[in-house]
């Protein structure tokens, strides 16, 4: 019967999300609430299951999501997007346009929505195309799937990052093996656009002259100022998983302390914050009020927070239910072992279309059931988000905003979409579980 229920749920998510466009929050938490009835759960305990799980996990997450896309605001805002495509073009050079918009939108979904990056970095992948004569197709391709790549494999994005606590992971260790396994993908990713995509031909007729994008590039920060909100929560992070290993590489006395504290995600994402303060040329005040850079950031912030708490509290309602072990037994006769989190989320992220979406419900689902199936350790308990992030990429089609944002914003009709965008989401997200797979058989 828990079983059943748990189905029911999840069909409850997808079609009142998708087909009624009820909004994810009020759809997991409505989930929750009727898990916990039509289970039998004694009310006070729904009702505390419901809050526990809404605040542990916004008391782990909260703060470091805001501060994730206040850095991310701050690197579209002031320019620093473009003068990041532009060095990274120097470096790879203009015949290899989509390998560029590849390592671009790779880096800067890092602390961006790929829907936004997708839409700052559009007019200068169009310029660029053009300079270059080159179908649209390819780099626009490329920049879709490099965005798409590190926005569900690599924190400090939502979706990966919010996993990580309701999962109670090691983040340190989830951005390696995250990171790993999403520069595989992205080698696929640039091979694809480039022998696949590049082959079908749409004028980039860009939308900005190349006058315009020099104008907007002389207000941007330097590349290496640009670069330092993303890069330095990131290295602070594995710093402090480094310093926390067992052998104590770092020693065990100041330095293992200072690392233990300034690693923390959330005090690392507010020094990449106040390193994102100096990204604008002049830094006004109104940037940092309420109506301005750092207010839009909070309205964005809101939005994923309350989503993420919503499925901590669908999660801890299963926890509480006894489900564990039942659904456990179950599925250990299958044997689907790291793929498990991998078909959940894909079939979540294929029915609602939110990678994020995806990222959470499947991480609060597989939350009761890890010590069950035996994903017990860091390296486990990593491998089990990166499956579930290479499961949000498939596929990306017509319910997903991010697919309308690519096609519209790339002069395709649907079935070309389809043909190179949806089907490129498949393709990455299953060479990403693949990797997965064998680093699960090799080192666990």
């Amino acid at each position: 019967m828990l079983i059943i229920l748990l189905l029911i749920s999840i069909l409850f998510i997808v079609v009142s999300t998708t087909k009624f466009k009820l909004h994810p929050f009020i759809a997991l938490l409505l989930a929750a609430i009727g898990f916990g009835l039509f289970s039998g759960m004694p009310l006070g305990d729904i009702v505390k299951s419901v809050n526990g799980g809404f605040g542990n996990t916004i008391g782990y997450i909260g703060i470091v999501i805001v501060a994730g896309c206040v850095i991310g605001t701050f690197l579209e805002e002031s320019g620093g997007a473009y003068i990041l495509a532009k060095s990274i073009l120097k470096i790879v050079g203009e015949k290899h346009v989509p390998l560029a918009m590849a390592i671009m939108g790779y880096f800067v979904s890092i602390p961006v929505y790929a829907d936004s990056g997708f839409v700052v970095l559009s007019p200068l992948n169009k310029a660029l195309s053009k300079r270059a004569k080159i179908s649209l197709a390819g780099p626009a391709i490329a920049l879709g799937l490099g965005l798409t790549i590190t926005h569900c494999l690599v924190p400090p994005t939502p979706g990966p990052i919010a996993a990580a606590g309701i999962l109670n992971a090691d983040l340190g260790l989830v951005i390696l093996v995250g990171g790993a396994v999403s520069i595989i993908t992205l080698l696929v990713a640039w091979i694809f656009a480039s022998k696949v995509a590049s082959k079908v031909y749409i004028n980039p007729n860009p939308e900005k002259s190349d006058e315009e994008i020099v104008e907007k590039v002389k207000e941007a920060p330097s590349a290496i100022n640009a670069f330092v909100p993303i890069i330095v929560p990131l290295v602070l992070i594995v710093l402090k998983s480094v310093s926390d290993f067992p052998t104590h590489p770092l020693g065990t006395g100041f330095a293992k302390t200072l690392f233990g504290f300034i690693g923390e995600p959330v005090i690392a994402l507010l020094i990449g914050m106040f390193f994102a303060f100096r990204l604008p040329k002049k830094l006004k005040t109104e940037m940092l009020s309420s109506t301005g850079w750092v207010g839009k950031s909070l309205i964005t912030a809101a939005v994923i927070i309350l989503i993420t708490g919503a499925g901590g509290a669908f999660g801890m309602v299963l926890r509480n239910s006894g489900i564990a072990d039942l659904l456990g037994d179950s599925l250990s006769d299958i044997n689907l072992s790291i793929w498990l989190p991998f078909i959940i989320a894909a079939s979540l992220k294929s029915a609602q279309g939110s990678s994020t979406v995806a990222v959470i419900t499947t991480a609060s689902i597989m939350a009761p059931l890890m010590t069950v199936l035996g994903f017990v350790s860091p390296l486990e308990k990593a491998l089990v988000i990166a499956s579930i992030g290479a499961g949000s990429m498939v596929v990306s089609q017509v319910n997903d905003s991010f697919f309308w944002v690519v096609t519209q914003m790339s002069d395709m009709n649907v079935k070309t979409g389809y043909k190179l965008h949806t089907l490129e989401t498949l393709v990455c997200g299953l060479t990403a579980m693949t990797v997965v797979w064998l680093t699960y058989i090799l080192f666990t």
